[in-house]
This record gives structure tokens, sequence and C-alpha cells, in this order.
């Protein structure tokens, strides 16, 4: 397959390399599950703001450029071409945000949306609870209405950056005797609320990029639910649905990665020797990168020609989930006993980003859905299996 751009995306996209080229910092950023390097990371997502390149497919009035998802997808290999920071903020860019845009409010995307794509605003997941992980249904933190407010009680465990973000964004149990899907509300709630505690988890780096919330008769304004009271599940499923599907990782992140990979075995050509197989699990890497970046493009085309994307956002996060995790054990077979080496460690490949990237890919099959309910889903709603 051959991809051919427009002179319009082919100006878009020199103008995205221009700035990147000239703008992006010349050491990496500390990590931004650490507070020196959340806030470095919060300062540079402020600098892609300040230049509308924070958001680009967002309305140009909420900070965006009113770009389409090709412009996107060619914005994100521009920025992952010159190995550009990670994005900090992508609960609240890339999942809370769209659902604004599809259930808000006009008055909470005004006030939201040029937050969150600035990252004034740092945004924590708030699903999983200690009897309800991947099933999501079987929460029961609660929300009582109480007038105005609403007043939350319970707890939230493995909250993505909830150590040292300023608000969360979650399901919370509105009707007390409801069950399962029902009875559900999504609401906002600022971290810096009276009755709040956060407890940092720490993950197999020791850096803390998770965190415990819990809620002691926490009052949230009713202005933050989005969406009608006990409709909170439909709401969520859109979310799960950005989650899984195109926007929170990009095809130009797992490009970049078989790029580096087959950089790193072409610098190791001993192991090949010890390791026959390390060839073909390298081409199949780069295989398995470019065929989901086309399928990505031909996602794209198809909602830009009115389609929806549901069940099939499953498919999705299971391929790049066992994608990145592939393209990891495959590096740590080619770097062998020098892969365990943390980043600090003088004799460190790459100052140790291959260790973190392989810790952070045994993730992978496990958030935005275990990848088992990912296949529960496509046999049930894409293949018409029944129920087991």
């Amino acid at each position: 397959m051959q991809l051919t751009y427009t002179d319009k995306q082919n100006a878009f996209r020199a103008e995205a390399r221009a700035w990147l080229e000239a703008n992006v910092p010349g050491k990496s950023l500390a990590s931004y599950d650490t507070r020196e390097g959340f806030e470095e990371h919060r300062a540079w997502e402020r600098k892609l703001y300040d230049s509308r390149w924070s958001m680009v497919m967002w309305p140009e009035h909420l900070g965006g450029r009113g770009c389409d998802l090709i412009e996107w997808l060619i914005f994100e290999e521009e920025y992952y071409a010159v190995n550009a920071p990670m994005r900090v903020n992508q609960n609240g860019q890339l999942l809370l945000g769209p659902t604004l845009m599809e259930f808000g409010t006009e008055a909470q995307k005004q006030h939201f949306l040029p937050r969150i794509a600035s990252s004034e605003d740092m945004w924590a997941q708030g699903w999983s609870e200690p009897n309800a992980g991947s099933d999501m249904a079987a929460i029961r933190s609660k929300a009582v209405r109480d007038g105005d407010y609403y007043v939350v009680s319970g707890q939230k465990t493995w909250s993505t950056r909830a150590s040292f973000a300023d608000w969360t964004f979650g399901l919370f149990r509105s009707e007390p005797n409801s069950q399962r899907h029902h009875g559900l509300t999504y609401l906002m709630v600022p971290l810096n609320s009276p009755g709040v505690t956060i407890r940092p988890i720490k993950a197999l780096n020791g850096k803390e990029a998770f965190a415990e919330i819990f809620f002691d008769e926490v009052r949230v304004p009713v202005e933050n639910r989005i969406g009608a009271e006990g409709q909170g599940w439909n709401v969520a499923m859109a979310t799960a649905g950005f989650e899984r599907g195109l926007l929170l990782r990009s095809p130009a992140r797992f490009q970049h990665t078989a790029k580096r990979l087959i950089e790193l075995f072409k610098a190791n050509p001993e192991v090949a020797a010890r390791d026959p197989g390390l060839r073909d699990a390298v081409v199949e890497s780069w295989m398995g990168a470019q065929a989901y970046a086309y399928s990505s493009y031909h996602t794209v085309g198809l909602v830009q020609k009115g389609a929806k994307v549901g069940a099939e956002a499953s498919v999705n996060k299971i391929v790049w989930s066992e994608l990145d995790l592939k393209m990891h054990e495959t590096a740590m077979r080619i770097l062998g006993a020098r892969g365990e080496l943390r980043g600090s460690a003088p004799e460190a490949v790459d100052g140790g980003s291959w260790l973190e990237g392989f810790l952070f890919a045994q993730a992978g099959p496990i958030y935005a859905g275990t990848n088992e309910i990912q296949r529960n889903i496509i046999a049930e709603r894409m293949l018409g299996l029944p129920k087991a």
C-alpha cells in the first residue's frame, strides 16, 4: 500500500515538522511519574498549546487547529519522528476531551476544554475499584444527590496520574438499589476537594504511576456531571471507545518503536547468530506496526465518511497492546542481561528506555479493559456468538 497526501496535507506536515524541530526539548524530560517530571511535561504541554499544537483536531476557539483525523495522524508521525516528550495529560486530552465534545454542556466545553488542551487542568481516571476492575458495572462508590450537589463516598484504585493530577473523572452509583450498568452517573471531581485522600501506588519501576483515591462525603456540584443522572454508563462507554480506539494510542507510537527496534537489532549483529528466530521477530514487529498504521488510516477514512467505531475498538485495543508487548519482548531478547539495567547504570542501553517500555507494556493487555474482556465483546457483538 502506498499512501498519498494532498498538497494541503503535505503543507501541514511541513509546518508541524518545522515547529517541532525548532521547539522540541534538547534533552529528555524527567519521568512524568515523578513530581519534577510531571511539571516539566505540563510546561511542555503549555508550549504546545500556545502555538495550537496541543490538540490539533479541536476547534480553533477551543485552542486547536480544526484539523481532521488524517491531519492528526500526520502530526503524530512528525511528533514521534523528533522523539518529542510523551503526552502527560492523555486522560484529559484524549479521553475526557472527546467525551465532553459529545456529551458536555456548552458551558462545560467552554470552561474545561481550553484548560485541558493547555494542561492547566491535569486529569486522572477514576474507574476501577477494589471489587470492580475490568467489570465496571460492579462499581459501588456512591453519589447521593443533595440539592445542587452530589455527596460522593467510596474508593477508586489504579487511578492513572492521580498522584499529581488536579481532577478525576469517573462513574459513581447515584441510585442506591440499582444494579450493574443502571443508576450510574458520570462526574468530574476536583482532587483538592475536602474529603479527598490520595495514596500513591508505586509501579514496577518504583514510580508513582497510579494512586488510590478515597472519597469521604465529598461535595461535587451537579454542574460537574456529564450527561444525565443515571445515564453514566452510556457516557463511560463512549470514553472507553476513545481509549480502546484510535486516539489513545496513535500508530506513530508503534512505528517509532519498530524503527528503534530495527536500529537496536542492527547494532547487535552477534545476537542474531545465537538466536536465529530473532530476525523474524524484528521483521514481524515492523510489519505489525505498519499494518496497524494502514488499518488506522482505513478506519479514519470510514469515520470521515460518517461511520461509527463500535465493537471494532476492541480489536484495535488488542492489536496495539499485544504489538507493544511483542516489540519490547523482542528488544529484551536482543539486549539479554543488559536489558535488565536501569537508566542510572553506566552500561544501560538507551538510558534504560527499553526496560521502562517493557515494564509498561505488561499493563497494555490489562488497562482500557482486559484483552479477555475485549475478546468477549468481539465474540458477542461482532461475530454474533452466544454468551458463555
